[in-house]
């Protein structure tokens, strides 16, 4: 089992920017930016899975642990 390194503020800011760039990601690819779309569909999936999970791999390769604010 992975530890939980995601908390608090940090885990609602990931939720707040992860359901942000998804909606970008539909106005983009519906208005036939793929590029752009795409890229903010791959990082509203990678925040929305870190504020699921509460685990990050940067926050744990540097050592970050934001799970002591609550």
């Amino acid at each position: 089992m992975v530890e939980r390194n995601v908390g608090g503020r940090d885990r609602l800011v990931r939720t707040v920017l992860a359901v942000a760039l998804a909606a970008l990601a539909v106005v983009k690819l519906r208005g036939g930016d793929r590029t752009t779309g795409l890229l903010a569909g791959v990082a509203a999936a990678g925040l929305g899975f870190n504020a699921v999970t509460c685990f990050c791999g940067l926050n744990a390769a540097l050592g970050v642990d934001t799970t002591t604010e609550e």
